[in-house]
Order: structure tokens, then C-alpha cells, then sequence
């Protein structure tokens, strides 16, 4: 039976760029897809867009595209990713230009917009999911509403001859189950194979994770060479099944658990994962060891998707400000008690208006709590932080100004202090129907 090898090259905007490259010169692959995109990242991408309209995608796609383009075109390798963010087309534009730089003007980019559909959340003025209220309370807060796309213009470039394909906001599976389809020529309605590639494209989207990254948890769940993790391949045959396994020789392990552990990752209903394209069932995936850094999945399923589409908004949520400083040594944890006692009662003193504040010691009770905390011995160190929302940035900057001030207002002994006040960007989520969408493709020649 036919199979197609796809690589993960990255699972989140951040990521690190050599797994992608040891994939494209040792993976025996052909595709290579980054998935870049968070909910947050489209809001902050639209945000920077807005300051330079060449700006919006990626901050390192020039930095990825320039240490894999070269492979990828001597091994006939296509790339697919999420790395447009806000703005698809400059990211293409900006490919070509480095591929022309490269000598690759034989390179084919094609650009999949259409996912931006603000107008049509402003004019329909949704629900949003999260909360009590609707798109249009959010009033001129309101930053970015981006479709989780489906595979479907991915595979309209990829028939277009694209040798690059660049999306902003698809969902996350879409980007992988997209070349499935091209390969196999599988029907945009046939349920069971869109849901078993949906599962493939599950456990590839988060990159190392399934490797053994998020895994890892020492003497409980050891992996070998994490500073070397090995980002995941996926052998897929024409039937939808699937083999998991890495690069020989890289880093980290690639075993039943750490694929049951991703297939399970940011899944609400196994039963129901609804996509763009499909709503997969997992409810009766199977998941077998077959050799060393390879498992075999199956039993995936799927049905008629749904009529909507769910869009990630961006709005801005007030401010916060935050100040941080350090106390070491004998009685650490008693100053840096005081220390929260005192900006305490100054931001009541000289009235800063924030609606939440949070007095925490890193490292003693900022995760679980003092209740939690109370029975553990004392630090030698502490990390005092304060932080509050508030609606002005003017009040936001007066909370890490109190912070700073306990340099020379006592206690004793700090050092290390830190201050910020930003805005802040949050994520909510409505559901657009599916034909207020219209994505198209451009394609833009090295």
C-alpha cells in the first residue's frame, strides 16, 4: 500500500528550528509542516499588522524558510504552515524573496487567505462561547476574528503545484490532513478517512510533545537526550493508518504512552473532535508498539462536519502591571513576607484601582497557594511578585513602581527587582457559518 511521510517541523511559534532541519536531510519525508499559530498569536500578529501592514506573520519564518528551504527543494520535499499568522500573503511574498535569494527561483509559494472574517463577526454579532455576551459588547476592544480553516485550500494550492504553502488561521490537524488528501485523492466527504487522518494530524501538530518533550517527568517517565529531542514523522498509507517514529539516532522516544498521552491533548470529547473538515471520533483508536520509536495507530473514525466554523477572537482586556524582587539568605521567606505585606498596604495608601491583584513568593505558594504551602520548610530564597489588571496603563505602572520602591524602603536585602505594565490581549471564541468564510489561494512565483 502507498504510504506519504510527513514531518512535524515545529509545534509551536517558538520552536526550535534544528529537529525541522535534521527531518528534512535524514527524515525520508515528503512533507514538512510548521505549525506556528496559538489563539494569542493571531491577535498579536493582526496587532503588529496594523503597525506595518508587511508585518503580521511569523517572526521567524525568514529564519526557518532559510535553514530548510535548500533541503527541502533538493529533496523535492513540500512545506506546508500556519507561519502567515495575520498576514499570508507578505509571508509569501517574503518566502519568494528568500528563495530567490537562495538561487530557488524555480519555487512555486502559494499564499491561503480568507480566514480573516472580522467584518462578518461585526456584522452578525455572534455569542461568544466563554461567556455571557456577544462579539459586538466588545466594542472597539475588539483586535482580530480569524477561522480555524479547513484542509481544503491547502489542497487546492497543493494541486496548484505549490512547493510551499503558507496559511494563516487553520485548524491545527488541517495543516497535515491537507497533504493526505493531495497524495491519496481522498473525498472531501468521505467521514472515516478524514477522521483517521484528523488523528494523524493530532498527534504530528504539537511536534516534540509526542517525542517525548511534554512527556517527561524524571525517575517517573525518563527520555533519553531531551536537548536532542527528535521531532515526530508520520507514515500514512492510503487508508488512512498510521506509524509514529522519529529520525534514528535523535533524541527523546516514541512510545505507546507519550502518542496516547498527545492523542488526548487538548481533546474535550474524544468522541466529538470537531474540525473544519470533520467531526473525528478517537473513542476507538488503537495504539500498538511495533518496534523501537514506532507505533501503530488505527481504528480512527469520523463524521459530516459541522455548518459552522469556530473563529478565535482578539480583544484587549485592560492592563497589567507587575513587579517582582528577590530575597536571599537567613529569614528570606519572613522579608519577602513583609515585603507583600508592605506593597499591600501602600497600593491601598495611595489608591491604585485594580480590580484583581495577586501577592505571591515564587517558589513557596505562587502555584498551589498558602494553604497548600504551609507545611513546607522555609526558602533560602524567595521571588516576591506582585501583579494586578487594571483598565489605564497609568494604573497598571503604578503597581511595579511599589515594587521597586522596597530597594531603599525596606525590608532588607533586596535585590533583583523587575517591572512591567502592558496591555492585555485575550482570546475568545464564536461560531460563524461556514459559508461567510470564502478562502481563496494566491500564488506568488520566486
Amino acid at each position: 500500500m502507498r504510504t506519504v511521510s510527513i514531518g512535524s517541523g515545529a509545534g509551536y511559534s517558538g520552536d526550535r528550528i534544528e529537529p525541522a532541519v535534521e527531518l528534512a536531510e535524514k527524515g525520508e519525508i515528503q512533507y514538512l509542516v510548521f505549525e506556528c499559530l496559538g489563539e494569542r498569536t493571531v491577535a498579536l500578529a493582526q496587532q503588529a499588522r496594523m503597525k506595518n501592514p508587511e508585518l503580521g506573520f511569523d517572526p521567524l519564518l525568514e529564519e526557518r524558510m532559510r535553514a530548510v528551504l535548500p533541503r527541502c527543494a533538493a529533496r523535492g520535499i513540500k512545506i506546508v504552515t500556519n507561519m502567515g499568522a495575520a498576514n499570508p500573503e507578505s509571508a509569501a511574498r517574503k518566502t519568494a524573496e528568500i528563495a530567490a535569494s537562495l538561487g530557488l527561483s524555480a519555487l512555486k509559494i502559494a499564499a491561503v487567505i480568507g480566514d480573516d472574517v472580522l467584518d462578518a463577526c461585526k456584522a452578525g454579532d455572534f455569542p461568544i462561547m466563554e461567556f455571557e455576551g456577544s462579539i459586538r459588547q466588545l466594542g472597539n476592544r475588539l483586535l482580530s476574528a480569524n477561522a480555524y480553516l479547513g484542509a481544503a485550500p491547502m489542497v487546492e494550492a497543493l494541486q496548484g503545484g505549490a512547493d510551499v504553502v503558507i496559511t494563516g488561521r487553520a485548524s491545527d490537524p488541517a495543516l497535515f490532513l491537507a497533504p493526505m488528501i493531495h497524495a491519496f485523492g481522498w473525498a472531501m466527504d468521505d467521514w472515516n478517512l478524514l477522521g483517521r487522518g484528523t488523528v494523524a494530524g493530532h498527534l504530528l501538530e504539537c511536534a516534540g510533545q509526542i517525542t517525548g518533550g511534554y512527556f517527561a517527568d524524571p525517575g517517573h517517565k525518563d527520555v533519553p537526550d531531551l536537548a536532542r529531542l527528535g521531532f515526530p514523522i508520520g507514515e500514512v498509507g492510503a487508508d488512512g493508518s498510521l506509524v509514529i517514529t522519529k529520525v534514528q539516532g535523535s533524541g527523546g522516544a516514541v512510545t505507546a504512552r507519550t502518542c496516547k498521552e498527545q492523542l488526548l491533548y487538548e481533546v474535550h470529547d474524544p468522541a466529538r473532535y470537531l474540525q473544519p473538515d470533520v467531526v473525528a471520533d478517537f473513542s476507538h483508536v488503537a495504539i500498538e508498539e511495533i518496534g523501537a520509536d514506532r507505533v501503530r495507530v488505527s481504528g480512527g473514525r469520523g463524521h459530516q462536519r459541522t455548518d459552522t466554523l469556530k473563529v478565535s477572537v482578539g480583544y484587549l482586556d485592560g492592563f497589567i502591571g507587575e513587579g517582582q524582587i528577590s530575597y536571599g539568605g537567613p529569614g528570606a521567606l519572613a522579608r519577602g513576607r513583609l515585603a507583600l505585606d508592605i506593597v499591600r498596604e501602600r497600593l491601598k495608601l495611595t489608591g491604585v484601582a485594580a480590580g484583581e491583584l495577586r501577592f505571591d513568593l515564587i517558589g513557596v505558594d505562587s502555584l498551589y497557594g498558602p494553604q497548600v504551602s504551609a507545611h513546607a520548610g522555609d526558602p533560602y530564597e524567595v521571588r516576591v511578585r506582585v501583579a494586578g489588571r487594571t483598565e489605564s496603563l497609568r494604573e497598571a505602572i503604578r503597581i511595579g513602581n511599589e515594587v521597586e520602591t522596597l530597594y531603599t524602603n525596606g525590608p532588607a536585602g533586596g535585590g533583583g527587582a523587575w517591572k512591567s505594565a502592558r496591555d492585555v490581549v485575550a482570546v475568545a471564541s464564536v461560531l460563524l457559518p461556514r459559508e461567510l468564510a470564502t478562502p481563496r489561494v494566491s500564488f506568488v512565483e520566486a
